[in-house]
């Protein structure tokens, strides 16, 4: 088939991921793949298809008629069976290239939970399917009306399992991270919003940290220029971590490209998140083998099972999470079955070649 793959995101999180993996398995099995992507995407490195497929137009927002233009032309141009478009400002741009190409076929998929306003209700019309990537963005979907419910179909996020695997045999991320080799590594991985509550995971590793004096933290997210809403907050988690005496135990390391090792390394890891449509980095964690502590968001509850492969957390429950977090620092071998029964879990219901799977089956069937 001849696919085009929109996105007009200016940073990298669990949407690209997805984006990113769909586009270069839908290659890996012989499909002729185009990107519509900005020209400053950070989804650029991440494709494997040809430079010549990929394509940068401005895609500045949903009313940017130079690019709806552009995008018709290529669909022209390239005979496309499959326009997808997986952000909500691409939606109306790539209705408009499908209208100009009737044969073209319209997908869209839905990454996150905040509603949809009513202008997006006659863009959707045109969409043959709309790809939720879990149950609760599915719920989520049908409770707006915006779209008829025999349109929407869930598909799982999936991510490369036996990647993560392996990054926990044979892990020496630790060294690069300037802590004890003994210690006992706690971590988050997010962007530096003020949704992933990252201030409740410092708060919590301040409680973890005075009886646990061989826990260590680290934080994963990005930072760009000094004058962004990232670096305010980034140095407003910096600011809290010195008054509750953490300095020397609580690493920063920025945005990670690829974020396997350190999941790998870790003992525990900790989502605490106020929402998530589904939480790829929880199931990424999984599969690394770390026992996780989540906030009890829908999407952290349909990829934990709780008490088997993970404990969950009221959203803001800093006590909880500190003592959730305890617990599984305090016995190894609860954490050690929380791993396996968690990589088991992922592997079955979340990996990444299932994901392309159902997505090609869903494309040939229209």
């Amino acid at each position: 088939m001849r696919i085009l793959q929109i996105s007009s995101a200016t940073s990298f999180a669990g949407g690209e991921r997805h984006f990113a993996d769909l586009a270069n398995g839908l290659v890996a099995r012989g499909h002729e793949l185009y990107a519509a992507v900005r020209p400053d995407s950070p989804l650029i490195p991440q494709l494997r298809t040809p430079p010549p497929n990929i394509k940068t137009l401005s895609l500045r927002n949903a009313f940017d008629a130079r690019s709806a233009h552009q995008l018709a032309r290529l669909v022209e141009q390239h005979r496309i069976d499959v326009v997808h478009a997986h952000m909500a400002r691409d939606y109306s741009l790539a209705a408009y290239a499908k209208r100009r190409n009737p044969t073209a076929k319209l997908v869209v998929t839905r990454h996150v939970l905040f509603p949809l306003n009513r202008f997006h209700k006659r863009t959707l019309a045109h969409a043959s399917r709309v790809i939720a990537v879990s149950e609760a963005t599915g719920r989520h979907l049908r409770s707006q009306e915006l779209v008829a419910t025999e349109k929407i179909e869930v598909i799982r996020n999936g991510i490369d399992v036996e990647r993560f695997a392996r990054a926990r045999e044979g892990s020496e991320y630790r060294a690069t991270l300037d802590v004890p080799d003994d210690c006992q590594l706690i971590g988050s991985i997010g962007e530096l919003r003020r949704l992933k509550r990252h201030e409740d995971f410092v708060r919590a590793a301040a409680i973890v940290g005075r009886d646990n004096p061989s826990a260590y933290f680290v934080l994963a997210g990005s930072s760009s220029s000094p004058a962004s809403s990232e670096a305010v907050e980034l140095a407003s988690l910096e600011k809290l971590v010195n008054e509750f005496g953490l300095t020397e135990r609580f690493r920063f390391l920025g945005w990670l490209g690829d974020s396997a090792a350190l999941l790998g390394a870790l003992d525990v890891f900790v989502s605490a998140s106020e929402t998530e449509s589904f939480g790829l980095v929880i199931a990424e964690a999984m599969a690394s083998g770390a026992a996780v502590v989540s906030t009890a968001t829908e999407g952290a509850r349909e990829v934990v099972a709780e008490g088997e492969t993970g404990l969950l957390v009221p959203v803001g429950a800093v006590d909880d999470m500190a003592n959730a977090i305890t617990s599984l620092l305090n016995d190894e071998q609860r954490r050690r079955e929380f791993a396996e029964r968690g990589q088991k879990r992922v592997a079955e219901l979340f990996s990444v070649d299932r994901m392309v799977d159902e997505t090609e089956r869903l494309y040939e069937s229209l």
